[in-house]
């Protein structure tokens, strides 16, 4: 079984390249599902077939979903959300709003990713394509079952037994107001289970990569550099970056000569943020992209050279971890002389110049505030120390 993540910014054609590879995969002989979890659905469109949250055959060996967030939601959080509501009732909260309310912000999303699990243990596919929402800030969320699991297995006893005590007379000495029943306690157990055993699919290296689709633009750049931090911390493996729509070499004359100027610019800024990761490139295309033809040429652009069912790349190209000390930031940088880094930070953006290559990296908040205290370099990568306290604590303890 093969899973393999599409993310973005919205706009890059991050569903034109997932279909691209779909397509790629099923002539390649691969049992292929392609599943979209973006709420704002195009998966259809592309293709030009009509699909819905059971698979639908698109061609020979390939299939396709569009995940109904709405049923999803009710199939996983409908017992959690009736009693929210009964709660909101109590408390004579009744507004639109508060409707709104009782699905946190990134949960339908979340729901939806439960999918990738049910099609990847079902043995009816090879391969599973998924089209996810903009930016992968939904599998960020998938890192809350560690928490959950502890929650689930030291606190959540406890509180089941104090509940079964208190309930019979809660409604009376609160005026009415319901404690969660068993039915939501369970429904809230069964969920941090089911989140487990996705993101054991999901971290798996071996099964799972994730691609970052990107154009070379400014903007697109900074935000996939945004969520490829956040992917290396949170454990998923990121395999390639593919480049879309990059203006083709006979582009670059006349009019277009300044814009294919500044994609060359952008690109070499790419492959210095993200190597030693495959960059792959995608020309942009003399007409729209969508049906099997043009989908076709997109994913034979994209691979040319290259095999799209294979994991790409393996291992994390950078990686943050806490010790006693502070917080050590660790940089894969291939085919650098020693003796050739400095380091400069703006911001959350560090910028590392190594010999010709200059990459730049976005902190997460963890590392916000701290002082760099040393860096060195060995076995082709770079380690980065920064202190254990930020440098406001610090001065409110000198004060």
């Amino acid at each position: 079984m093969r899973v393999i993540i599409y993310t973005g910014k919205g706009g890059v054609g991050k569903t034109s390249v997932a279909a691209a590879t779909a397509v790629k995969l099923a002539e390649q002989g691969y049992r292929t599902l392609i599943l979209s979890t973006d709420a704002a659905h195009s998966l259809s469109d592309s293709f030009q077939v009509a699909l819905g949250s059971e698979p639908v055959r698109i061609s020979e060996r390939l299939w396709g979903v569009e995940v109904d967030s709405l049923r999803e939601t009710e199939k996983h959080w409908g017992a959690v959300r009736n009693w929210l509501s009964g709660l909101m009732s109590w408390a004579n909260l009744n507004d639109i709003t508060t409707e709104e309310m009782l699905v946190f912000p990134g949960m339908e999303e979340l729901f939806s990713l439960l999918e990738i699990r049910r099609h990847a243990t079902s043995g009816d596919y090879d391969a599973i394509i998924v089209d996810c929402a903009p930016t992968g800030e939904t599998l960020r969320l998938l890192s809350y079952p560690n928490l959950l699991r502890w929650w689930l297995e030291k606190v959540f006893p406890y509180e089941r037994r104090l509940l079964k005590v208190v309930r019979p007379v809660a409604k009376v000495v609160a005026g009415g107001l319901e404690l969660p029943g068993d039915n939501v306690l369970d429904s809230l157990a069964s969920l941090v289970r089911q989140l487990e055993k996705l993101q054991k699919i999901i971290i798996d290296p071996a099964m799972t990569s994730v691609r970052v689709v990107v154009n070379p633009e400014k903007m697109v750049i900074a935000e996939a550099r945004r969520a490829f931090t956040y992917l290396n911390l949170y454990g998923f493996n990121t395999d390639a970056i593919i480049v879309n729509r990059v203006l083709p070499a006979e582009a670059g004359t006349g009019y277009w000569s300044t814009w294919r100027d500044i994609h060359l610019k952008y690109e070499e800024e790419i492959r210095n943020s993200f190597s030693p990761l495959p960059i792959l490139r995608i020309p942009m295309m003399e007409s729209e992209v969508y049906g099997l033809p043009m989908l076709k040429r997109i994913g034979e652009a994209a691979f040319a050279n290259t095999d799209a069912a294979a994991v790409l790349y393996r291992g994390k190209v950078q990686e943050i971890r806490k010790e006693e000390d502070g917080y050590v930031l660790e940089l894969v940088l291939p085919f650098v002389q020693k003796d050739q880094h400095q380091l400069s930070q703006k911001g959350d953006e560090l910028t590392v110049q190594a010999g010709p290559y200059k990459r730049k990296v976005l902190l997460p908040r963890t590392l916000l505030g701290r002082e760099i205290t040393g860096a060195r370099f060995t076995e082709q990568k770079l380690t980065i120390r920064c202190e254990n306290k930020t440098i406001s604590n610090r001065h409110e303890e000198d004060e």
